[in-house]
């Protein structure tokens, strides 16, 4: 029995960076000799064992058949007699398929280390067909390390995608390697990627129409929506916003491919069809509710916090009604940051001031701190009820927020 750390371990320690989680491949060695010694082992399908003290996971070495279509239609080989190379041949990327034994050496068959060298990501084998999430994996190591992918591995991409292997993706996996990409330093790359080899217009179709959509919008200099939405992900990355945020960022627009031009270039209309596509989308990839939620929210809302600058108290109180901002101050305050990354997601403007996150702020800590029960209290003494105690909540709300941005304006020292 032998162990090497292989995969992502390796492949980050030769880069300089920290380590996440730590795999091992054990060889010349079976599943009955591995519990003997200990280890429990996860699942049904694979050999892979939890160490007794680490908790690390060991994997037997194996080798894997393609017997039906999708993620799961393999049938795993795994004994004694699996040589290390065997193991590695079946992993996805040249970077990935590397191992080091315990006095560090490196085991390379594949030219791993030339390629992160290089900055490449290249496929092992033709056997990387056989998996579609690995388009999406290569999608996401783009956006993670701004490596260029080989010709061979994208010709190759685009070739599963034109043969429908792709369309095998379920829901919940392109949501996962979505919700990572778009957590790595440079989650525009992954849409590069995926549109340049045929994925995107498939399992995101709707950020996909987005190419190419050119609108002579004010303050769009570079006029392109797409272009737009990957400097809005930079903001986002920049602000390492969380990923409902991120997301939030990535569909906000989506509407502005299917609403007329001459609708455009006022700044009306496309965000409710924004919404609808934010709700079809979220629902189709499963999106977590919180997150879907936020993006509805600042699809639909964030051209009038754009414009939110020339509201007074009353008109704001709406709006933050309108957001459910007094019952969910956190969303509320994720909103603005995403408003804030889609302002400053212009050409020429990255560093511009978005006075109205702050404005927003300050109008809802003064609407919250209203004491809302003691004018239900007095309206409910004076024989008010129902919508007339909603109107008294709502006006005094307005009043302090009217309050609160007298102040904002007024000048230091006055």
């Amino acid at each position: 029995m032998k162990t090497y750390k292989v995969g992502g371990a390796v492949r980050d320690s030769l880069l300089g960076l920290p380590v996440r989680d730590t795999d091992w491949v054990v060889v010349g060695s079976s599943a009955a000799e591995m519990l003997v010694a200990g280890f429990t082992q996860v699942g049904a399908d694979f050999p892979v064992f939890l160490h007794p003290q680490t908790k690390d996971e060991y994997a037997l070495a194996r080798t894997e058949r393609k017997t039906a279509p999708g993620y799961s239609g393999f049938v795993v080989h795994a004994d004694r007699t699996v040589t290390l190379e065997d193991d590695l041949s079946r992993r996805d990327l040249t970077i990935n398929a590397m191992a080091m034994d315990e006095n560090g050496n490196v085991v390379d068959p594949f030219g791993g280390q030339r390629d992160l060298a290089a900055g490449v990501i290249r496929h092992v084998a033709d056997a990387f067909r056989e998996d579609p999430v690995r388009i999406l994996r290569v999608a996401r190591f783009a956006a993670r390390f701004d490596f260029n992918v080989a010709p061979e591995t994208m010709n190759l991409m685009r070739s599963m995608v034109d043969s429908g292997e792709v369309d095998a993706l379920v829901s919940e996996r392109v949501w996962q390697e979505f919700a990572k990409g778009l957590m790595e330093p440079n989650p525009s790359r992954m849409l590069d990627v995926l549109l340049q080899c045929g994925a995107l217009q498939r399992v995101l179709p709707e950020v996909a129409a987005l190419e190419g959509v050119c609108q002579p919008i004010q303050h769009h200099p570079e006029n392109c929506t797409l272009e737009h939405v990957r400097l809005v992900l930079a903001e986002s990355a920049k602000a390492d916003a969380s990923l409902g945020v991120r997301f939030a960022c990535l569909v906000h627009d989506l509407g502005k491919a299917t609403t007329p031009a001459d609708v455009l270039p006022r700044h009306l209309g496309h965000e409710k069809r924004s919404e609808e596509l934010v709700r079809t989308v979220c629902l189709r990839l499963r999106v977590p509710s919180e997150i879907h939620g936020l993006a509805t929210l600042v699809a639909r809302e964030h051209g009038n916090v754009h414009g939110s600058m020339g509201l007074n108290g009353a008109a704001i109180v709406r709006l933050l009604e309108r957001c459910d901002a007094f019952r969910k101050p956190a969303r509320f305050r994720d909103a603005l940051l995403a408003c804030e990354c889609d302002a400053r997601g212009r050409l020429g403007l990255s560093e511009r001031e978005y006075p109205q996150r702050h404005r927003l702020e300050a109008a809802l800590r003064a609407a919250a701190a209203t004491n809302t029960r003691a004018v239900a209290e007095r309206m409910v003494a004076l024989g008010r009820v129902g919508e007339e105690v909603g109107a008294a909540i709502h006006k005094a709300r307005a009043e302090a927020v009217q309050e609160a941005l007298q102040a904002l304006a007024e000048p230091i020292g006055a």
